[in-house]
């Protein structure tokens, strides 16, 4: 579904390739963020149908997308944006926090290195990847407080050659910087990076670094946040989230983007939306 906006013609989008890992294992089997709840039950059908309309929207689009073979035992392989943070072929992979997704990492390691990216680094530090790393298209802004460790930033910096801003988050429910931030434009030449962030995900200190930073930024509520609707992906007008979050729509539309809301209720029951599903592999 998409919501109709006055579009400005500098609202262009621009082709962008994904990875994405099917949810065939889907489960809600441990805790490790406050949204997971063992009790409830999962519809492993529906979580597979709401992603796979999220991977055809993205093809839709003009898109390509990319698919790695999920593994029995990893539920949580499918928030493939966790596996690896690419920029300009240089890829940094992951290492993950909770012991139960720690297996992944090997396995988006071998995805790459099959694919022929040979410019590759797994970390040494905690780095729960583009879960808690944005790209603007000057700055990395990296995400810290619950998973990525902070002396991962500066790692990121070493091994990906850009710089890095770093951001603190204190509520535990938005414990990856996607949860609560995402970028709706990256800078250009002619114009600076524009993104969406929920404010009170942050420390203040934080919240200062944002406004300098982007002060043109659309600021999301509780709403929004709650819905995951800032767990959103762009691709400068086109921007792909959940179905809920019609409030914060609205303010993108009238921005000039063109919001395409999907439902991902079923995947969110884990903690993860539109986002947390993709890799963004930039050459």
């Amino acid at each position: 579904m998409t919501v109709a906006g006055t579009l400005d013609a500098t609202r262009v989008p621009t082709t962008r390739r994904y990875l994405m890992c099917p949810p065939r294992f889907f489960a809600v089997d441990y805790v490790i963020n406050p949204w997971m709840d063992p009790s409830q039950p999962v519809d492993a059908d529906l979580a597979m149908a709401q992603w796979t309309e999220l991977r055809d929207t993205y093809r839709r689009l003009g898109h390509t997308v990319e698919e790695i073979t999920p593994r029995p035992g990893l539920p949580d392989m499918v928030f493939a944006a966790n596996s690896g943070t690419v920029i300009d072929g240089r890829v940094l992979g992951s290492r993950f926090r909770a012991p139960q997704r720690s297996a992944e990492a090997e396995h988006f390691r071998r995805w790459f290195v099959e694919h022929g990216y040979r410019d590759l680094t797994m970390p040494t530090k905690i780095n729960e990847a583009e879960g808690d790393f944005a790209w603007t298209g000057g700055l990395l802004l990296a995400g810290t407080g619950f998973r990525t460790d902070p002396a991962a930033h500066g790692e990121a910096q070493e091994v990906l050659g850009v710089p890095v801003v770093s951001l603190r988050l204190t509520d535990p429910r938005y414990y990856h910087l996607d949860t609560a931030l995402f970028v709706l434009a990256e800078a250009t030449d002619t114009a600076p990076a524009q993104i969406a962030y929920y404010p009170d995900a942050f420390s203040p200190g934080t919240r200062r670094v944002l406004a300098r930073l982007f002060p043109d930024a659309v600021l999301g509520d509780e709403a929004d946040a709650s819905c995951f609707g800032l767990n959103a992906v762009s691709d400068g007008r086109n921007v792909v989230l959940p179905l809920e979050a019609v409030s914060l729509a609205d303010r993108l539309a009238a921005r000039g983007y063109e919001p395409v809301l999907l439902d991902i209720s079923e995947l969110r029951k884990a903690g993860g939306g539109p986002k947390c599903c993709t890799l963004e592999i930039r050459k």
